[in-house]
């Protein structure tokens, strides 16, 4: 696309568009339609991105040959070997423009990336974590754990607040201490969950339990004191048979969802979370089928869900509470959006929960009763207390059209939501021997983990995890430190450790100066230890 007067400036590399060849759509008869393009190469760029016919276009000024062809349907621009997928383009002609204009936004947006910096380790806590515990490890700060929680437990709230750590997010039993000496209590996804963390010394009646899978031996977590909340009609009625005139909580799927990406969508039709707002009547059915008494009505959207549409959801679930009079708290769940990069915003609670105050206060004066509270943080109390500390174990290059890659001693057995959702983590290079700051020198890297997975990256396109993006960060070399940022929440819950028989990494726990390991590195061959040999007749 010919440039426009005066922008060179914002275009200061070449920046590239790959084009849809063809698009039997727009036209049928195979026939080309207009789009001036000035060419650069017309070989595919090596590396994972577009799955369809392709060529790479110069929209920069230094080009001089122009080439004819179709408006791209997609788009992928580049800055040097940096990809970043484009959303769908309008039709038309007018293709070539807004081609030009999204190269232009996405290189400014590039260009002007800031370096991640270290959150609550220095470059020397780093190096003695290292040193003293080994790499991989996760580390936790308790200041950061604290403050969080203290946050939660401000909540605005018109008559009550309990706030319920989402244990799933990181069950460590030092974590899951630390907050219950603050007040705050269990969320449990699942019956081990909840026997984890009675053995950690929470108080049974302090634990909820929302679960996709009641477990068979509910009727035991019950009589110990945990809260059921019946998540589907076959768990409402196995509760009501276990426990006829009991007391217990409905979850709803409130027809409503939010999340940070479609994975973390709890929510709406295409969610199998809770019971379906239309089957009321059916819910009703069962309680007085067994006389329950629904004490709770508990509904979650998603985790990293929009502020606009939990406060819409907030409202649905107290029209939900007017349906039965012996409810006496409303659980509203958790998924409160955490900027782990900087340049994301977190959502702010003590400015989300004010208009919830508004409408527990409404709801009293309509029906006489005024409802106790329940949060269900995990995101928004760990994600940035918690990193990573790695090693730099290896650095290869495929060329100078390619990429250098920094290859970790973690990867997925660590950190997995890099490969699963795209989610993008602050990534610091320390270098080696804890010098007093982190490096300085910028440079840019794709970093990758030690699994033999293609799908190991560290660094992919924001909510793309198949799409490779190089990062910048310090300038790094092999044995330097990379600390992995916002490794809180969901990471050491949620690894694929074992796979390549790594071992399961060390946890520490940072209070000031003082780190204690809340988890030993496994010895490996704990890894196997459960498996029985087959009998030497049947290997004959």
């Amino acid at each position: 696309e010919t440039q426009p007067s005066g922008s060179s400036n914002l275009l200061p590399e070449k920046v590239c568009a790959i084009a849809h060849l063809r698009n039997p759509r727009l036209s049928p008869e195979g026939r080309t339609l207009p789009c001036t393009f000035k060419m650069l190469r017309t070989t595919p760029v090596p590396v994972a991105t577009a799955r369809f016919p392709r060529v790479l276009c110069d929209i920069s000024s230094t080009s001089k040959k122009a080439q004819r062809c179709q408006p791209p349907r997609a788009a992928v621009c580049f800055r040097g070997s940096t990809v970043r997928t484009a959303v769908s383009l309008a039709a038309g002609r007018k293709r070539s423009a807004s081609v030009h204009r999204l190269c232009t936004t996405m290189v400014a947006s590039a260009t002007s990336t800031a370096v991640e910096q270290l959150r609550f380790l220095t470059p020397a806590l780093a190096e003695r974590i290292r040193t003293e515990v080994g790499t991989p490890s996760y580390a936790y700060d308790m200041a950061g754990l604290r403050s969080q929680g203290s946050k939660a437990l401000a909540f605005p709230n018109a008559f009550g607040l309990t706030v319920r750590y989402a244990m799933k997010s990181s069950p460590n039993a030092a974590i899951l201490q630390v907050f219950h000496n603050m007040g705050i209590q269990i969320d449990a996804s699942s019956g081990y969950e909840v026997e984890r963390a009675i053995e950690a010394g929470i108080p049974p009646e302090n634990i909820s339990l929302s679960t996709q899978e009641l477990p068979t031996f509910f009727a035991d977590l019950v009589n110990k004191g945990t809260k059921i909340n019946a998540c589907s009609l076959t768990q409402l009625e196995r509760f009501g048979q276990a426990f006829p005139g009991g007391e217990v909580g409905v979850r709803f799927n409130p027809g409503l969802g939010s999340g940070g990406t479609g994975k973390t969508n709890v929510g709406g039709a295409g969610s199998s979370f809770g019971i379906w707002f239309e089957l009321l009547p059916q819910v009703k059915e069962i309680v007085a089928k067994y006389d329950l008494k629904v004490v709770r009505v508990h509904t979650h959207i998603g985790s990293g869900s929009d502020p606009a549409v939990w406060q819409k959801v907030s409202g649905m679930s107290l029209d939900l509470c007017r349906q039965f009079d012996t409810v006496h708290t409303l659980n509203l769940g958790g998924g409160y959006k955490v900027g782990r990069m900087a340049t994301e915003k977190s959502t702010d609670l003590s400015v989300v929960g004010v208009p919830v105050v508004e409408a527990f206060k409404a709801f009293a004066e309509d029906t006489g009763r005024k409802l106790h509270l329940e949060i269900e943080p995990g995101t928004f109390l760990l994600a940035n207390a918690g990193c990573v500390v790695s090693t730099i174990q290896d650095m290869v290059t495929t060329g100078e059209q390619g990429h250098t890659f920094l290859k970790m001693d973690t990867g997925m057995t660590e950190l997995l939501r890099p490969s699963l959702y795209g989610s993008q983590h602050p990534l610091v290079v320390v270098p080696s021997g804890g010098s007093s700051t982190a490096a300085t020198e910028e440079a840019r890297y794709v970093v990758v983990g030690h699994c033999c997975e293609s799908g190991d990256l560290v660094s992919p396109a924001d909510g793309e995890p198949e799409t490779i993006t190089e990062r910048p960060m310090g300038k790094a070399q092999v044995g330097d430190i990379l600390v992995m940022e916002g490794a809180g929440a969901y990471c050491s819950s949620m690894s694929t450790k074992h796979y390549n028989s790594f071992p399961e990494a060390a946890e520490v726990l940072v209070d000031g100066d003082n780190l204690h390991v809340i988890r030993k590195r496994q010895e490996f061959r704990q890894i196997w230890a459960n498996e029985v040999a087959l009998p030497t007749s049947a290997l004959k």
